[in-house]
């Protein structure tokens, strides 16, 4: 155990407990024998943890002893917000009034109101607490320093509207172009820096540091969702530099260190708009129909170096973005496009794992070992799906039933073992040469993914294994096993929808849930609503398994080109004696970084797709529009129908107004709109198509109308 570790485990045992009180750094100096400034070192650490708290000015407790709960803060349009802790126990409600100064995505200190949550009743047993409340006390770390928005003239003030709808309050700047500030015109999106905001009852000020464009320009939606979420658009000059030093692989016959898979049949599968490939396969087969599986990743490490350049600017980045128009990715294009990417034809440096496989699915002996292949084919996912369909015709047909053969062993062994299938269809929006939306699709997960995908599991869970028996300082990815109140709460949901549900507590009975939800109108809202019942998968130094995959251990290897927690993987399984000397202490902090910019990536990646999906239904809107969609009803209330759209993974509203045809009342029994002259009948599940009325484009919402 590290000096640090030891540190704070001997800080939390005179702050917990019944008789713990509050005490000051010199304190706890004086009592650990330390110096004081190593103790406020850890002691802010540990506050940021969520796993201490300042009271009492200077003074420091237990979090869970003072009832404070420390976390990002997640607003709501309306209002309220949740503090979401970073260890992934529940979140805390805070209503609007008592967020104070916060802003979307702070790391707060919020402390439990006990007084808001409901006391059980004699003889009486609550089946699905309330959620715990709480009010804020204190912002720790302000992460929204700048706001993109729209740049509007009042009377007397110039003020920026956000584009996020969670920032709730306008803010206030000095005239553009005065005080050293850019110049910029009313209607232009800018981004400005916050400066003060003392009370809550005021609008923050600030001042605008950049005009990105007029908000019509082709380009500047995109560009502000790049500035609204802080993602890197340019690479430091001394990591491209170093990036360019390295030269071409050229390997002699016999390479020193690394195993020749140079004459092995190896290919790779990835999506038809893929830029880089930094995972390919291989099969060797073994008497009584077992196998030798080998998975073969960029060995990134080998270029990018701890301490360097261009590690540290991967480790800033964290994970490359998928924007709908780009990808901005976390290593220089000369390593994502080029040397790490495992081109066909071309030689390359990478790491294996060799897993033996049984007919049954059953994983044996594994090795790892650095390596050098040539990749013979780059297939997409449709053509490999092709060829997984037809009646193998050549070498790369039969390698592929046969890989096949194998991973959907894997794949039923996995369920078996009580995984969960959370996966969602993904939309692909393809955009014209000005950035405008042309057309949608929504891709699937067939077999060729399935393929690929039980492959990749397989080698990280068996990375994982072996990291975790060698005991070597590592990240693992985490998804740990839900509160039982959360999953309370959903089983009441089901109810309310009709869903007969068991103890949710058993996987068996999450599984039969899931496979009941496909086809309901409610299914995917539901399927949501499981996802928010169970814990956010994130970055951990401690193997805790993984509640969704069904796994004891695992962790991420096989994507280092866009994901810096798999470079570390890499070194940890090659330099074990490096690796050691990396302090548990710092593996944490790391991995906070990692999966907090894991969420602001999604975040970003999510909202430019919703963003160009609802640009693409805001040509075909108006009281007028004669595009016309298929649709489902989800939910019928007094005022209208929710109603999703299956094609493009969108919901929205019809308001009764908004039916013609006829006056419709609502039965809120049945919770059902009947028309008073047709009769007719608008319910949970009933089918209809609609056209789309309007586009609210700021507050990301739809309303439609029927066709």
């Amino acid at each position: 155990m590290s000096t640090a570790s030891q540190l704070q485990d001997r800080i939390l045992a005179l702050l917990k407990g019944k008789k713990a009180t509050p005490l000051d750094a010199p304190t706890l100096s004086k009592r650990l024998r330390a110096s004081q400034a190593s103790i406020i070192h850890t002691l802010t650490l540990l506050e940021k943890e969520g796993r201490v708290a300042r009271v009492r000015q200077n003074h420091w407790i237990s979090a869970n002893s003072a009832d404070l709960v420390t976390g990002t803060i997640q607003f709501h349009a309306k209002g309220f917000a949740f503090v979401v802790p970073p260890d992934g126990s529940p979140d805390l409600h805070i209503a609007a009034e008592d967020t104070g100064t916060s802003l979307h995505g702070d790391l707060v200190v919020a402390r439990i109101d006990r007084r808001a949550a409901p006391a059980p009743s004699r003889g009486r047993r609550i089946t699905a607490p309330d959620r715990l409340r709480g009010n804020v006390l204190r912002i720790l770390e302000r992460r929204t320093a700048t706001i993109v928005g729209t740049l509007q003239k009042t009377a007397r003030f110039f003020i920026v509207i956000p584009d996020d709808p969670r920032l709730l309050h306008n803010l206030y700047v000095p005239a553009p172009g005065t005080a050293g500030t850019p110049a910029a015109q009313p209607g232009d999106k800018v981004v400005a820096k916050l400066i003060d905001w003392k009370d809550r009852h005021t609008n923050p000020e600030g001042i605008i540091i950049e005009r990105l464009g007029r908000a019509t320009d082709p380009g500047i939606d995109i560009l502000s969702i790049i500035r609204k979420f802080d993602l890197p658009s340019e690479f430091p000059s001394e990591a491209l530099a170093e990036a360019s030093s390295f030269p071409p692989v050229q390997l002699p016959d016999r390479p020193t260190g690394r195993e020749d898979l140079r004459g092995e049949f190896v290919i790779t599968i990835d999506p038809d708009t893929a830029r880089d490939f930094d995972d390919a396969i291989s099969l060797r087969e073994l008497p009584g129909d077992h196998a030798e599986v080998g998975i073969h990743i960029a060995d990134v490490s080998h270029y990018v170096h701890l301490g360097s350049a261009l590690d540290h600017e991967a480790r800033r980045r964290a994970n490359s973005v998928y924007l709908v128009n780009g990808v901005i990715p976390m290593l220089p294009p000369r390593l994502s496009d080029g040397l790490c990417s495992l081109r066909p034809d071309e030689q390359r440096l990478t790491y294996s794992a060799f897993i033996r496989i049984g007919p049954d699915g059953k994983a044996g002996t594994t090795r790892f070992a650095r390596s050098v292949i040539l990749s013979r084919h780059r297939l997409t996912y449709a053509e490999a799906l092709l060829r997984l369909r037809r009646p193998a015709q050549d070498d790369l047909d039969r390698f592929l039933q046969r890989a096949w053969h194998f991973a959907s062993a894997l794949r039923r062994r996995r369920f078996d073992a009580g995984a969960l299938d959370l996966d969602f269809p993904e939309l692909r929006i393809i955009l014209d040469a000005q950035g405008r939306p042309a057309r949608i699709e929504k891709e699937s997960t067939d077999e060729s993914h399935q393929l690929i995908e039980e492959f990749m599991l397989l080698a990280n869970e068996s990375v994982a294994r072996h990291l975790n028996h060698e005991n070597r300082p590592a990240l693992y990815r985490i998804h740990e096993t839900p509160e039982e109140s959360r999953l309370l709460e959903y089983r009441e949901l089901l109810i309310a929808h009709g869903v007969k549900a068991g103890d949710l507590t058993q996987r068996g009975e999450i599984q039969k849930i899931l496979k009941l939800l496909p086809g309901r109108p409610d299914g995917y809202a539901l399927k949501i609503g499981l996802l928010r019942s169970l814990k956010r998968a994130v970055y951990s130094p401690k193997s805790l398994g993984h509640f969704g995959l069904a796994k004891s251990h695992y962790t991420h290897f096989t994507s280092p080109i866009r994901r810096y927690a798999d470079l570390l993987v890499h070194r940890a399984l090659a330099h074990p004696k490096g690796a050691s000397k990396t302090s548990s202490s710092s593996l944490e902090q790391l991995a906070q970084h990692l999966s907090r910019t894991e969420r602001t990536a999604a975040e970003a990646e999510q909202e430019s797709k919703k963003l160009k999906l609802l640009e693409y239904l805001e040509m075909q809107a108006g009281p007028n529009a004669t595009q016309t969609f298929p649709a489902v009803v989800t939910e019928v209330t007094n005022f209208g129908m929710f109603v999703e759209l299956p094609d493009f993974l969108l919901s929205g509203l019809i308001h009764v107004s908004s039916i013609k045809d006829d006056f419709f009342s609502f039965n809120p029994a049945q919770r059902s709109l009947r028309g008073r002259r047709s009769g007719k009948t608008y319910r949970a599940g009933t089918h209809l198509r609609v056209a789309v009325l309007k586009i609210d484009i700021p507050k990301r919402q739809v309303d439609f109308r029927p066709a």
